[in-house]
């Protein structure tokens, strides 16, 4: 049964089908059993001036999809962005509006992650309910708040440390050497200066393709092991 605001939201815009089981859950990566080489591409702390708009045209001229985990108050600012990002076809994820690390009542939560959540679907017409806390904080309150409202926390399996501002052959190295099937790439569009990752992400995209990897979205992830996990079910 659809929620009111995800049939408005099918009615104006664009909804993400999450499967039953991962919402309200934690996801690290997609346990596929055929071992099928899908990695996702996920970018934080967007919108960014240049940097998104460079990550964007990068993804295009691969033709690949993202999911980009923005922080509301970037939004804000950069609202034309948030519109590119869903209108060339990526996925739009909740990042909080401030990226504050510190604890957080279910209140504070609340308006963090909610009124992320609305400037999202006012700009872009998405409705999200993926998830990431900043700093992958799982234990200050606002993890449990998403997840209490029934939000995806998408995490990650490989941690390009593009934050601590590695060299590119490093930042290459850190991506590839963490990434298995059906794995979740962190790197970051926004948040200070990430040249370094606009340029390491083409060889990513490279050197992943000559492993056989394709790319997909969050959803299409979490769909993938949602219809693997039905058919061992039926199996037994």
């Amino acid at each position: 049964m659809l929620t009111s605001w995800q049939q408005e939201a099918q009615t104006k815009g664009l909804s993400y089908a999450i499967p039953s089981r991962f919402q309200g859950a934690i996801v690290k990566a997609a346990k596929l059993t055929k071992e099928e080489k899908v990695i996702a591409l996920t970018f934080d702390d967007g919108p960014w001036p240049q940097t998104t708009g460079q990550v964007l045209d990068i993804l295009k001229s691969n033709n690949i999809k993202g999911t980009f985990f923005v922080v509301g108050q970037n939004l804000k600012n950069y609202p034309e962005l948030g519109k590119q990002i869903v209108f060339q076809g990526h996925v739009i994820a909740n990042h909080t509006w401030h990226h504050w690390y510190h604890s957080f009542n279910p209140q504070a939560a609340a308006f963090e992650i909610e009124r992320t959540t609305d400037l999202i679907y006012q700009i872009t017409g998405a409705k999200t309910t993926l998830f990431r806390p900043p700093g992958g904080i799982l234990h200050n309150g606002l993890a449990a708040y998403a997840k209490g409202q029934k939000y995806t926390v998408v995490m990650w399996s490989a941690d390009s440390t593009d934050y601590k501002l590695p060299t590119v052959p490093k930042l290459i190295n850190n991506v590839i050497r963490d990434s298995k099937p059906g794995g979740i790439v962190l790197m970051h569009d926004g948040g200070g200066n990430r040249s370094r990752t606009v340029q390491a992400l083409p060889e990513i995209i490279s050197n992943f393709r000559k492993q056989g990897y394709r790319f997909v979205t969050i959803p299409e992830l979490l769909e993938m092991e949602d219809a693997d996990q039905k058919l061992l079910a039926n199996k037994k």
